[in-house]
């Protein structure tokens, strides 16, 4: 009797070959997820941003390098606006101290010194985004919408409480209104897939 006989029912059964019915991974490969070896990394929502040429830095997306000018543009203006208000306030207190009815002009001009501050920190905070736009995180291009919203919702108080004279009107209507443009743009360039991948890329 022989225990090599495929009829045999007492013999030993034939050895399956391997991997029969089952993928195998090739000799020496892990397989993914294995204890050890981490699997493959989800793909980012915003995809990958390309490589660049070995020896050669990447290069910032054409969208964000305009946002970023804007930005420096409405962040110097906004810091040259806020000191003049804020020390064109000062000026009015103290001129207020010698008139006769000084506690409402000290009021008044403390309103306008706080608005001058609050245009110098919003300023402040414009150039700070623009210059971390080149190696910044992610929390930059928050940032960077937040400014734009912030930027939009100013245009858009000003178009509707503009209620002065002709020349007057006219001429915060136009700042209001390049405000409101350029806070549109830097929300939509700073929204984009490419400026969103931009942010998030590797750093080596």
């Amino acid at each position: 009797m022989s225990f090599g006989e495929p009829n045999n029912p007492y013999g030993q059964p034939p050895q399956g070959q391997p991997g029969y019915g089952y993928p195998q991974a090739p000799q020496g490969v892990p397989p993914q997820g294995a204890y050890g070896y981490p699997a493959t990394p989800p793909a980012s929502p915003y995809g990958v941003y390309p490589a660049a040429p070995y020896g050669m830095a990447p290069v910032m997306p054409g969208g964000l390098k305009a946002a970023r000018v804007m930005l420096w543009i409405m962040g110097i203006l906004q810091i040259l606006v806020g000191i003049g208000i804020a020390v064109g306030g000062t000026v009015l207190v103290k001129e207020a101290d010698a008139g006769a009815n000084s506690s409402a002009a000290a009021a008044a001009t403390g309103l306008f010194v706080g608005m001058g501050v609050f245009l110098l920190a919003l300023g402040i905070w414009g150039v700070v985004i623009a210059a971390k736009c080149a190696n910044g995180g992610n929390g930059i291009r928050v940032s960077g919408i937040v400014y734009g919203s912030l930027l939009t919702l100013g245009g858009l108080s000003n178009l509707g409480l503009s209620q002065a004279q002709a020349t007057v009107e006219g001429t915060n209507r136009n700042g209001s209104l390049i405000g409101l443009v350029l806070g549109i743009l830097i929300i939509v360039f700073f929204s984009k897939a490419e400026t969103g991948a931009w942010f998030k890329r590797p750093r080596f």
